[in-house]
């Protein structure tokens, strides 16, 4: 293209515009383009997963190796049978032989009270435990005196006025027997005109006079005589009042019944207590007993055992801040009444052996050993040894062989059961998650004995 001169002229007309392809035209072209893309990447695809399929199809397969045996190692054991007997562990709460609630026999203030009577202490037989103000009680002891000394002298003076009476009446029968004899013989002379109508009625006034004296001094007698067992009985009754004001004063000091520990206390000095309030509770502590439930099925198979429940000696354990207490124990009796709250039976076990320096209490919760039924000529195997509650493995020629069986009793980690199994036989003890008859297998080591 020519410079322009300074000169030189232009005119507009003379420019030409540059030509511009049409829009539709250019769409079209990119379109074609990516379809030719599109197009000979599918061949190249193909076309490789073609020849590919071509080599694998020509390669020749590996040689296949054969199936791989499993063989099991695993523990066994070697049935014996022999005689077992199992102890079974239940848990149980000690509880006191005897406990008595000390009740004031008599009411009044309390004067003194035993230094030692408080909670967990020990005291001894016929000890005094407080005392209770005497001064009613020895008032009313000596009233009842009184009135027997009384009685016994009102007695005595009815006794001398029935004798005075009884001589009255000896004496009255007398005079009205010469009074008759008299009235007899007036009325023999009226007859013969010896003695006057006046006369005879003076003499049977007489007889009825002294009849009558006589009547009155029965009656008296009678009176007195009765006056006398009334008076009997007051001193009866007199007597029985200075027994119970003995009673009564002696009851005002309480004492211990027996040997034990305090374990409720509310008695204090000027206290005023009512009879029959509840002032002292012990138990005994030479003797405590734990009580225990077994299961109906357990205490059916105890029972029948030869030696039964009752007798039967346990092992009491007590655990308390890391340190365990042992107490031999024997089976003393069998619960009242059928626990059905609890499914069992309940049983009472009395500890032996002196026990007031132990540490023991009432309300310990306790272990119980107690010996199972004696099991005689069964197996006792690991309970590893168990499938499916009633089965177990032997191994035969390396080879797995299932035994029906029952199981009788648990011993801790072993079962004693009974059987398809002979004496010598090979139990599998170790757990296979798809045990089966016929599985291989081998002994880790030499088969122990049972």
């Amino acid at each position: 293209m020519a410079m322009l001169q300074k000169n030189d002229t232009i005119e507009l007309d003379q420019i030409e515009e540059p030509k511009v392809a049409p829009k539709s035209s250019f769409s079209l072209a990119i379109i074609v383009r990516v379809i030719c893309q599109f197009l000979l990447m599918a061949i190249v695809l193909f076309g490789g997963f073609y020849f590919m399929n071509k080599l694998i199809e020509a390669k020749e397969e590996p040689p296949k190796r054969p199936p791989f045996k499993t063989v099991y190692t695993v523990d066994t054991i070697i049935a014996q049978s022999g005689d077992f007997q199992p102890s079974m562990v239940v848990y149980g709460e000690v509880q006191a032989s005897k406990t008595v609630d000390l009740r004031s026999l008599v009411a009044g203030k309390i004067v003194e009270v035993n230094p030692r009577l408080q909670v967990g202490s020990h005291v001894e037989k016929g000890e005094m435990l407080f005392a209770i103000d005497k001064f009613n009680y020895e008032t009313a002891l000596g009233s009842a005196k009184s009135t027997v000394i009384e009685t016994k002298a009102r007695i005595g003076e009815n006794e001398a006025m029935i004798s005075i009476e009884e001589a009255r009446i000896k004496s009255l029968k007398q005079q009205l027997s010469l009074a008759q004899s008299d009235l007899e013989r007036i009325k023999k002379l009226q007859k013969r005109g010896s003695a006057t109508p006046r006369s005879v009625e003076e003499r049977e006034l007489i007889v009825s006079q002294r009849s009558q004296s006589l009547e009155q001094s029965q009656l008296n007698l009678v009176a007195e005589r009765s006056r006398i067992e009334q008076l009997k009985a007051v001193l009866v009754r007199s007597q029985r009042s200075i027994e119970q004001a003995e009673r009564d004063l002696q009851d005002t000091a309480l004492l211990a019944p027996m040997d034990g520990v305090i374990r409720e206390n509310n008695a204090s000095e000027g206290r005023l207590i009512g009879a029959n309030d509840m002032i002292v509770s012990m138990y005994r502590d030479d003797k405590l007993e734990v009580r225990f439930t077994l299961t109906d099925q357990r205490f059916g198979r105890i029972q029948s055992d030869n030696t039964g429940i009752v007798g039967r000696k346990v092992e009491v354990i007590w655990v308390v801040g890391g340190e365990e207490y042992r107490y031999p124990a024997m089976i003393e009796r069998i619960g009242a009444q059928i626990t059905s709250d609890r499914g069992g039976v309940e049983v009472i076990a009395s500890i032996e052996g002196t026990i007031k320096e132990s540490p023991l209490r009432p309300g310990a919760f306790v272990e119980v050993i107690v010996p199972d039924k004696a099991f005689v000529g069964n197996f006792r195997v690991p309970e590893t040894a168990l499938y499916d509650n009633n089965k177990i493995y032997i191994s035969v020629d390396n080879k797995l062989v299932a035994k029906t069986v029952k199981v009788l009793a648990r011993d801790g980690d072993a079962i004693i059961i009974d059987g398809e199994l002979s004496n010598g036989d090979e139990v599998l003890t170790t757990r296979i998650a798809e045990i089966s008859e016929g599985l291989n297998v081998r002994p880790a080591q030499p088969a122990p004995q049972n």
